[in-house]
């Protein structure tokens, strides 16, 4: 699919899973400041768009979500997750309704997934899903910002910004008024400071919703069934999770971040101590340095100094033990 937005001035293509859109359009610090400011915009037209309509929507997506969308208000952002009937993550949607369709953006690439998912589950509800990825993008707005909207077009407001779900044919146009681009990497490290779990960085195929603090913000804990729910109640109603999500002040003085992967240790322990955890996001932040979020093990101390790789790491609680 074609980016448009690699023309503009300065772009650096991003790699991985969010190839197709700018990791950052010279200076990474310039744009995370602006974003904070609440200037510019963030191109997230490579994520996948998926659209549910018919007067069946909510109620059916109600019995598939973690999230309680039954009653979802029109204009009302939520987030919500697909499980295995292990419980284990395997979707995460960012969703609002229009009063007419529910807009949903998803991860790059697992739209398809999903899609053929919920098509399996439809039975004989009255709702049509349909992959809208090609003639719909996603501009995120930070919070703050003043930019116009173009009317008619949905949009999913949190306190983290506004996600335009635009036409694409009108995305070059938009972006010529909307202020300073701001790249995935900028978004990206704004996202490790908020503490906000992603789908295929912070997940593995064993990740449980609580691992991450998803519960609230995306599992709604007085529902009714879904697939999965068995999982989520035993946890939390009898047990803990076996690890849970930290945020990490690395050594400002490596020169090289700690990649996603990483092996996380006990400093206490020398280089040759045991696995504690991994890192599952990394960033250059442009007030707190180097940080990173990562996965460690739920019975490793909240004040114990860590490793990860090489890199000297203080944690900062973001899941209770």
């Amino acid at each position: 699919m074609k980016i448009p937005l690699l023309t503009l001035p300065g772009a650096v293509p991003a790699e991985g899973v969010d190839e197709g859109v700018a990791a950052h359009y010279g200076d990474l610090f310039r744009e995370q400041r602006a974003l904070a400011d609440g200037a510019g915009f963030v191109d997230l037209s490579h994520r996948g768009v998926v659209a549910v309509t018919g007067e069946d929507r909510l109620a059916w997506l109600h019995l598939l979500l973690t999230q309680h969308v039954s009653d979802l208000p029109a204009g009302q952002a939520t987030e919500a997750l697909i499980l295995s009937a292990n419980g284990h993550i395997e979707h995460a949607l960012y969703l609002v309704d229009d009063g007419e369709t529910v807009w949903a953006h998803v991860e790059p690439g697992t739209q398809d997934a999903l899609i053929a998912y919920l098509e399996s589950m439809k039975f004989f509800y009255k709702v049509e899903v349909a992959d809208r990825t090609a003639d719909v993008a996603v501009v995120h707005l930070p919070a703050g910002s003043i930019a116009e909207v173009p009317e008619g077009v949905v949009v999913r407001e949190t306190p983290y910004g506004r996600d335009l779900f635009l036409p694409r044919d009108g995305l070059e146009a938009y972006a010529a008024q909307a202020g300073p681009p701001a790249g995935i990497l900028a978004y990206e490290a704004l996202r490790v400071e908020q503490h906000r779990p992603r789908l295929g960085f912070e997940t593995d195929h064993r990740t449980i919703p609580h691992e991450l603090g998803w519960i609230g913000s995306a599992v709604h804990l007085q529902k009714g069934c879904y697939r999965g729910q068995e999982t989520v109640a035993r946890v939390q109603n009898l047990g803990k999770p076996p690890r849970r999500l930290v945020f990490l002040h690395l050594d400002g003085s490596e020169v090289h971040l700690p990649v996603a992967g990483t092996e996380v240790r006990l400093a206490d322990e020398g280089p040759d101590g045991r696995k504690v955890g991994f890192i599952t996001t990394s960033a250059r932040h442009h007030e707190l340095g180097p940080v990173a979020l990562a996965l460690v093990k739920r019975n490793v101390a909240l004040d114990a100094p860590l490793v990860a790789g090489d890199t000297a790491a203080a944690q900062e609680v973001v899941v209770e033990p």
